[in-house]
């Protein structure tokens, strides 16, 4: 792809490139400033230096990796044209390495960028502001960093941090996640108990998620340098570690007193006042189920916001994934659940049947491995839709390949709930029943690459019902999957 017509001449003719949603953060922190010393994406030996010991190669600390992956094709350029997922624009690579990851052999570039344009931020945009848009304060500044909504014990903290150090407070909301507008209403609910003064500036940094066994520590360290970097003096964290570009205040334990009915610090309570924290499983519990989250743990405005971003299951969008071969009874099983809930009403339900689909959505595509896959990204993109406006969307195609079904799943689990149903019907079977005389063909040799019989299906191994109509009838089929979502709180029972 060539970068946009509306660029100079001397940058329309350049490859474009869309990064992921990590490396567009990192990118927009990078042009803004925040990622100072780096001026763009790591090379090699910088990467290496800082995965072994959190610092760049001239020795200057950096906790995590700053890198671009492309396909191999953009490694021939010198220069590349970066944009956001609708094609804007916004910033140029001056490529001075292109280098080849040692674990997934996938392909980086490094270099120098050249800003073209300010991403265009969305929701909260008035709020996301450069470090140096931040007005400067002569005393000290408590940063916290949070990807996570602050509740009584923390506002209690919080403000008795501040008082200590006489710091003015600025929040950080940690862009990146599931509900990034929720957390940012439920922090702007909270400002007003906060000292006065207190800014808001969401920042875009999603969790990283890389499998290192220090993967917190660095993620610390890096919230250090963003904190820091708009002018942080101080980082209220739960844990110091050595590194951190800033001092991290580390509050005392807190904990509600049931006699009196506040939260205070623990010293201060008699322990056998002491009130059992509120855990994250049993909030999660409390709104899966849809009861109200109690007052004594986090204010009203927050535990609305908490609702909104986690609804109720019976009111949660779901995704419910069959995969299996051609034959194995996977779109009758389907249709028969879609049936079974527009009976019940109170859902809205979407069918999105392989055949249907393939007339429909991914009209022109053929059978290959390129285009089965790509069909099945349509079929999951329009499944996260469905999924991330509160319907049901109930997909029937063959799906054969694990990886491609797990690019579903992480679509859909960013809006929604995934239910995966493997249609183990055998092979023999599918074959035997052949109403539409695509094995009879495929056996001939007249249709090629045909999943089962000259490709392969991969059998997943993280399905959550497992169905074999062979030994089953199309209603105890359905009712078996009925079973589980209702088991799951996603169907009302009765």
């Amino acid at each position: 792809m060539t970068a946009d017509a509306g660029l100079p001449d001397t940058l329309r003719d350049l490859p474009a490139w869309s990064p992921d949603a990590i490396e567009l953060a990192d990118l927009e922190l990078l042009l803004a400033g925040v990622y100072r010393p780096l001026a763009g994406f790591l090379g090699s030996f910088d990467t290496a230096m800082v995965i072994a010991g959190g610092r760049l190669a001239d020795g200057t600390p950096w906790p995590v990796p700053v890198t671009l992956s492309v396909p191999k094709e953009f490694t021939a350029h010198e220069r590349v044209v970066l944009q956001d997922p609708e094609g804007v624009p916004l910033a140029v690579l001056d490529v001075a390495e292109a280098w080849q990851e040692p674990t997934s052999q996938g392909w980086r570039l490094a270099g120098t960028l050249e800003a073209l344009r300010a991403p265009a931020h969305g929701p909260f945009h008035r709020l996301r502001r450069r470090p140096d848009e931040i007005r400067p304060h002569e005393g000290a500044v408590l940063a916290v960093a949070t990807r996570e909504p602050l509740h009584r014990k923390q506002l209690g903290q919080l403000r008795q941090v501040a008082e200590r150090l006489d710091a003015r407070v600025l929040i950080l909301p940690l862009l990146g996640g599931r509900h990034d507008e929720a957390l940012v209403r439920a922090l702007l609910a909270v400002r007003k108990e906060l000292p006065e003064g207190t800014e808001v500036v969401p920042v875009p940094l999603p969790p990283r998620g890389d499998g290192a066994e220090d993967a917190g520590r660095r993620d610390l360290l890096l919230r250090s340098h963003v904190a820091a970097a708009y002018g942080a003096t101080h980082l209220l964290a739960e844990e110091a570690a050595e590194g951190t570009a800033i001092p991290v205040a580390v509050p005392e334990p807190w904990a509600y007193d049931a006699d009196v009915e506040v939260w205070r610090p623990v010293a201060r309570i008699e322990p056998d006042h002491v009130q059992a924290e509120l855990t994250a499983d049993r909030l999660g519990e409390l709104l899966d189920a849809g009861e109200p989250v109690p007052d004594w743990f986090t204010p009203p405005a927050v535990a609305a916001e908490l609702a909104v971003a986690r609804p109720p299951k019976h009111e949660r969008g779901l995704t419910v994934f069959f995969t299996g071969l051609s034959g194995s009874g996977k779109s009758t099983v389907a249709r028969g659940l879609a049936d079974a809930l527009i009976e019940r009403g109170g859902r809205s339900v979407s069918l999105l049947d392989g055949d249907v689909v393939r007339r429909l959505l991914s009209a022109g595509l053929t059978f290959s491995k390129a285009d089965r896959d790509l069909n099945i990204r349509r079929i999951g993109f329009v499944a996260t839709e469905v999924t991330r406006h509160g319907g049901v969307a109930i997909c029937a195609p063959i799906a054969p390949y694990a990886a491609t079904r797990a690019e579903v799943r992480r679509m859909v689990s960013a809006a929604g709930d995934f239910v995966l149903v493997h249609v183990a019907t055998p092979l023999e079977e599918c074959e035997r029943r052949d109403r539409k005389g695509l094995y009879a063909k495929a056996r001939a040799g007249i249709i090629p690459e045909f999943t089962g019989i000259s490709d392969p299906y991969e059998e997943p191994g993280d399905a959550d019902l497992v169905l074999d109509t062979s030994r089953l009838a199309p209603d105890e089929a359905v009712a078996q999957v009925l079973d589980l979502l209702i088991a799951g709180g996603w169907v009302r029972g009765g």
